[in-house]
Order: structure tokens, then C-alpha cells, then sequence
């Protein structure tokens, strides 16, 4: 029987059909249209998956939360307020008669890598994306820790220093707006006193560009060292695995990230930071292999 994906996006919507072993066979991809309505746009998903002549398991979707997990529900995600409060599971269901879950994008890339990837031979897998913004998900013994509020492991929120100012749900000093895309970039655009976004501030440093050089190390690398030894801390997983573009693109990072982690660990010869295993099919491996 194979199984399905869903990854709900901001800006783009994919569906990926997978065998019995978890390797897609099959997908589709198409713009998150905010001229159309939730249901019209889901429609489109559904209409592939039912023109294809498979039996299939269930569903998986992966969408940004804030989410109610148990509930099947789509909060308040920031970039998507035409989906707010939308019973996404209930929806699909209804037009499927397939069972569908719901969870956290960043948990599903997480999990696909702890099932399959990068993250594979070890129990407690943490993983971070590192990308526009900034995620995580902690797989332990192959299962999503989801939390009593659906949000754990969401650690863009988290207070690192008093480098940022607060914006309006995020808090001053916050990981997301220091180690994140967009956050180098507001960072970046005070000290330039122009708009500079995250590839010109790398290719400014690779020119030996001083001010774009402080700004990676004392902003995203030292800021995700700290979040990494404040996570490591509470939940001393085996291997923290990092993705996204920030990751894909300049993977000198890692290394440099994981060298900073070191001076903040109680044990730090027992830290293990790997590049994840999946690109842009992390969120999608991982709704298929939802139960």
C-alpha cells in the first residue's frame, strides 16, 4: 500500500506519493493561491491523489504551526492567515475516507532524518532547520515529542542573548532573529543602514567584509551555539541534525557552529552535529511516514 505526503507551505503546496519503502513514486506541486479558498486550494491536492490508481495507507501533513495536533487543526500559522483555524484533518478526511495526521513541518523533516536519514542510527535525534526561519523537531526512539501545546521543540522563540529587539510574537533576543535568513538580514540592514539579505551578507564575507564577517560569527554562530547547548542541556539528545537552505548552502557553518557549541557544553567531546541527510523532500518523507 503506499503512502501519502502533504507539505502546506506559504507559498507553495506538494502532495508525494510513496511505496512501501518510503521512496516517492510520484508528486505534485502547485502555488498556494491566496485568491482561492482553503478548500479550493486543498481540492487540487485532492484531486491528484484520487486520480492515481494506488491503495494507499493514509495521509500525512506537514504544515507550520502553531498547530493543534490532536485536534487535527491548523492554528494561527504567521504566514498563512487564510488558513487560520482551519480543521484540515476533518477536511481531507472527509473527501478521502483516508486516515490523515497532522503535525509540525520542522517535526516531520525531523523525523524523516531519524527514521531515514542523517540521524538513523541514533534514538534521540534533534533537528534544526535553519533557514528564512529557524525549527526544530526531537524525535526520540522514532517518535515525534509533541508536547502537551503541540509546540515542542519549536525553538525559534527562544531567548538566547539581548542582541534582537521583540516584534510582535517573538521575543527580544530571540534565536529566529539572530540565526534565521530573515533575521541576519533586519540584523544586517541596521549596521549596512541598507537592505542586505542573507546570500550578499555571505558573499560579502567571503570578501573579507568585516562587518558581514561579525555578523555570522557573532550572530547566527554564536546564537545557534547557544541554542544548541541550551537544548542539549534539557534534553541531551545523541545527534542534532541540521537542514535547511542556511545548512544546504553553506555547509562551512556547521562546522564553525558546531566548534562555538563546544565552549558552552558541560561534556563537549560527546557533541555529534551532523548536515541533514534530505533536502526540500525532508517535510514530505516525513508526513508519509506518520502512522
Amino acid at each position: 500500500m503506499k503512502s501519502i505526503g502533504i507539505d502546506i507551505g506559504g507559498t507553495q503546496l506538494r502532495v508525494g506519493i510513496f511505496d512501501e519503502d518510503f521512496k516517492m513514486i510520484d508528486s505534485f506541486k502547485t502555488e498556494n493561491d491566496k485568491e482561492l479558498s482553503v478548500k479550493e486550494n486543498l481540492n487540487k491536492l485532492i484531486a491528484y491523489i484520487q486520480n492515481h490508481d494506488y491503495e494507499y495507507r493514509s495521509i500525512g501533513v506537514g504544515c507550520p504551526g502553531p498547530l493543534n495536533i490532536r485536534a487535527g487543526k491548523i492554528l494561527t500559522p504567521p504566514n498563512m492567515p487564510n488558513w487560520w483555524n482551519f480543521d484540515i484533518v476533518e477536511y481531507i478526511e472527509s473527501k478521502t475516507h483516508l486516515k490523515t495526521t497532522l503535525n509540525n513541518d520542522a517535526n516531520l523533516a525531523g523525523l524523516a532524518e531519524a527514521k531515514l536519514g542523517a540521524g538513523r542510527l541514533y534514538k534521540a535525534v534533534y533537528y534544526i532547520t535553519m533557514s528564512t526561519g529557524i525549527g526544530g523537531g526531537y524525535i526520540r526512539e522514532g517518535e515525534i515529542v509533541n508536547g502537551s501545546n503541540s509546540a515542542a521543540g519549536e525553538i525559534y522563540n527562544m531567548i538566547i542573548n539581548e542582541k534582537s529587539p521583540a516584534r510582535e510574537g517573538v521575543n527580544a533576543g530571540a534565536v529566529n532573529e539572530q540565526c534565521s535568513g530573515s533575521g541576519a538580514s533586519r540584523i544586517a540592514k541596521t549596521i549596512y543602514t541598507k537592505p542586505i539579505d542573507c546570500k550578499e551578507l555571505f558573499d560579502l564575507r567571503d570578501t573579507g567584509d568585516s562587518k558581514a564577517t561579525e555578523i555570522i560569527e557573532n550572530y547566527i554562530i554564536d546564537g545557534m551555539a547557544k541554542c544548541i547547548a541550551n537544548i542539549s542541556t534539557v534534553c541531551d539528545p545523541d545527534v542534532f541534525v541540521i537542514g535547511g537552505s542556511l545548512a544546504i548552502f553553506h555547509p562551512d557553518l556547521l562546522q564553525d557552529i558546531d566548534r562555538k557549541t563546544r565552549e558552552y557544553l558541560i561534556f563537549p567531546d560527546n557533541l555529534r552535529i551532523l548536515p541533514a541527510t534530505f533536502k526540500d523532500d525532508a517535510g514530505l518523507v516525513g508526513a508519509a511516514l506518520l502512522p
